[in-house]
């Protein structure tokens, strides 16, 4: 059976929102996105629909090249998955983006996680419940705890889950490093912090 990726994304873009949010996480990255190539072209997530206001927030595709991830920090894993799983991460994908104007974002929810306390509310997702609903509604991952309270950092301790890339944002986007040094699958066991050495010295 043939693999291929999918990929997660953990930034730090500096906003007010991630910075109150890591006040109490103590961790580098507090944002999370599903990503489905690793020219980081199909980026998705739940978090800010308006550049002003951090507060009104939902489905969102997002342009990594663009606004506040110019300058961020990040941490880009990869995970091995079938053709199958891809779809139903895409279907799963479209039954929220068709219906996007009836979905928002779980604040409260935040606030389960801070009191480990799972808080399900309909049609709503922070950004790492989303990610790691869609993973496990395609069976890519089965976490040992509620998708609630899965918070960005916890996607660092899934067994299958590979370091591709931790830096500067703006520095993958460089056509040198993401195309001339993508790691493939069966190099990822030995050079799996080439592009980590690599964003240090550009």
């Amino acid at each position: 059976m043939i693999e291929k990726e999918v990929y997660i994304l953990l930034t730090n873009t500096g906003s007010l929102l991630t910075k109150l949010i890591k006040l109490y996480t103590k961790k580098p990255y507090n944002h999370a996105s599903i990503a489905f190539d690793h020219n980081l072209s199909e980026v998705y997530s739940f978090g800010r629909k308006t550049a002003r206001n951090p507060f009104i927030g939902g489905f969102v595709k997002e342009d990594v090249r663009e606004g506040l991830f110019k300058q961020a920090d990040c941490a880009l894993y990869s995970i091995n998955v079938t053709e199958s799983q891809i779809q139903k991460m895409k279907y799963n994908l479209q039954e929220i983006e068709t219906q996007k104007k009836h979905y928002r974002y779980n604040f409260l929810g935040l606030f389960g996680v801070m009191f480990n306390k799972p808080l399900k509310r309909n049609n709503a997702f922070f950004c790492s419940q989303f990610v790691a609903f869609i993973l496990k509604e395609s069976t890519i991952i089965q976490f040992q705890k509620p998708i609630s309270l899965i918070a960005p950092y916890d996607f660092q301790c899934v067994p299958n889950v590979h370091l591709v890339y931790e830096g500067k944002l703006k520095n993958y986007q460089n056509e040198n490093i993401a195309e001339k040094y993508y790691i493939p699958v069966s190099e990822k066991g030995v050079y799996s912090n080439r592009l980590k050495w690599l964003s240090s010295i550009v």
